[in-house]
């Protein structure tokens, strides 16, 4: 059970370094940056704050990459048990659909 636990605790570390490297180029990038859904980003004349744009697209990867450690860790606390994949896949899940959520608000609220 140990190497099972190693490996998912490697993979799930992976997937947030993934999703914070996203963010930390986002929060840096100076043109406007995209949703990495296949839509292209709209252009700095489209926007009415490219920087506030990016920051706030930048900063959701980072909580996202949070939220995943944070499920991974609520999986172990429940232990090796067919439940820790509630929490474990609901935390990797669960907030694509905020994410979604909150970048039509940003484009409700940024483009013109």
């Amino acid at each position: 059970m140990m190497a099972g636990f190693l490996i998912s605790f490697i993979i799930y570390v992976c997937a947030a370094a993934v999703m914070f490297f996203i963010g930390m180029v986002q929060l840096t990038s100076k043109k406007p940056v995209g949703f990495y859904s296949g839509e292209k980003p709209p252009s700095e004349a489209d926007l009415t704050d490219v920087k506030a744009w990016n920051k706030k697209h930048g900063a959701m990867w980072v909580v996202y990459g949070g939220i995943i450690l944070l499920s991974y860790g609520a999986g172990a606390v429940v232990g090796d048990t067919v439940w820790c994949i509630v929490p474990m896949c609901g935390g990797v899940v669960v907030p694509i659909i905020f994410m979604i959520g909150y970048h039509h608000r940003l484009r409700e609220r940024y483009l013109r």
